[in-house]
């Protein structure tokens, strides 16, 4: 196996531009593939960050209340008491928070437009901190009642800065308008789409808005020391607060605001629970990941079809160059076995060698790039949920690029190889050319 290996090492030192060339080509599609993987891998990444502190947590207990059957809300009514057995039947959990849910006119002198309004406690939103960059204005300030934070978009198209007012109008469980004047008190970075319809103030200013009771919130958001436990939490929810004679809506795994159309059409009053994830909170844009994926996917299949006429072209040309040579090998005792062996060995090296080098300089590149900070175009932030750059490597995925690539390109030198394990020593070494 030694000797194979050596004739195989020198064959490719022999052919160094060639190998340079195949070598290299390997090397940019693996380090591509990596790339688009770590693309994707940021942008869930992200996603999950921005969408469990903005709009949800890992699991959430919601739902809706009808006055009438024609006319329902997003709210929760007697919180307290639900927090409470929540508390006791749900031992993963980390923390857990309160969310008002509202949706508005917001009015400045100059224009207005339509936002989403969540109604927090700054005190007990442990990862807000975390994921929203203040540009102007302090985060602390928004405990203090009739304030608001509103990001960079907003504050653009409203005009607007810190200290500056703002009126907010909706319509109540009663059917009637009511509007707060609030003063903005903190604008933060954009986080892509999910910044240009989300807004927040005091618990109290959204209930004051909505003339709601103290113990009435939107939604109570948990969030669980280990995801991995957030099917089991959500079925053993949906099984304890049954038991504790609560209703509950049928699971549907969508964002609270698309199930408005479908709960008036229903025929009850009163309370009904809705337990959902926050795949399920921010399943309309999910499509963002998966066309991703998807492009990924399909740009992966486009270079390895390169890359595998590559290799084949290659080996044909080397198999060709070397008819006698493999000719005087079979006539000295190599068997058709180890003739195979030997070019499927030099493919192996050429393509081990090169997917590794593509796989560190792909490394280097998006840990470079992550380092940097560097910021992305505004059309590219919707989608990435960031405002910079951010490519996620995982070890599975490298792993992931190296292998395959590596797989297929010792597929596709089969054919070659065993047809050169299959040539006449006699005619091989008669061979001219």
């Amino acid at each position: 196996m030694l000797q194979i290996l050596l004739i195989a090492f020198r064959n490719l030192l022999a052919h160094r531009r060639r190998t340079l060339l195949l070598g290299g080509a390997i090397a940019g599609v693996t380090a591509l593939l990596i790339i688009l993987m770590g693309v994707t891998n940021g942008m869930r990444a992200t996603m999950l960050e921005s969408a469990t502190t903005l709009m949800s947590g890992h699991v959430n207990v919601g739902g809706f209340y009808k006055v009438t059957s024609g006319q329902s809300a997003a709210v929760v009514v007697n919180y307290p008491k639900l927090v409470e057995l929540i508390r006791q039947e749900v031992p993963e959990l980390d923390y857990v928070s309160q969310r008002g849910r509202g949706w508005a006119k917001i009015v400045s002198d100059t224009g207005s437009m339509q936002v989403g309004v969540g109604g927090i406690d700054v005190e007990n939103e442990q990862g807000f901190r975390k994921v929203l960059q203040i540009r102007q204005g302090k985060l602390d300030d928004l405990r203090e009642p009739g304030t608001i934070l509103i990001f960079e978009e907003q504050a653009k198209k409203l005009e607007v800065r810190v200290g500056d007012a703002l009126t907010l109008s909706a319509p109540t469980l009663r059917g009637t308008n009511n509007t707060l004047d609030v003063r903005v008190v903190a604008i933060a970075a954009n986080v892509g789409m999910m910044s240009s319809f989300n807004t927040f103030v005091p618990s109290k200013s959204l209930q004051d808005l909505y003339q709601l009771k103290a113990d009435t919130t939107g939604a109570i958001f948990l969030y669980l020391k280990d995801m991995q436990a957030i099917p089991a939490v959500q079925q053993r929810l949906r099984e304890k607060l049954a038991a504790a004679h609560y209703t509950l809506m049928d699971n549907d795994p969508r964002a609270f605001w698309m199930k408005f159309d479908s709960v008036n059409r229903e025929g009850w009053t009163g309370q009904k629970l809705d337990i959902t994830n926050w795949e399920d909170e921010i399943s309309f844009v999910q499509w963002v990941v998966k066309g991703l994926g998807f492009l990924t996917g399909f740009l992966t299949f486009v270079l390895l079809v390169i890359i595998a006429v590559g290799i084949m072209n290659t080996l044909w040309i080397a198999i060709r160059e070397r008819t006698r040579e493999v000719g005087t090998l079979r006539a000295i005792g190599m068997q058709r076995r180890r003739v195979l062996v030997m070019f499927l060995t030099e493919a192996l090296m050429l393509s081990l060698s090169a997917t590794l080098t593509g796989a560190a300089l792909a490394t280097a590149f998006c840990l470079g790039i992550n380092s940097q900070r560097v910021r992305a175009p505004e059309v590219v932030q919707v989608m990435l949920l960031t405002e910079n750059w951010f490519l996620k490597i995982e070890p599975s995925s490298v792993t992931f690029a190296v292998v395959l690539i590596t797989v297929c390109a010792m597929v596709v030198s089969l054919i070659p190889s065993f047809l050169a394990a299959r040539m006449k020593p006699v005619t091989a070494m008669h061979h001219i050319g």
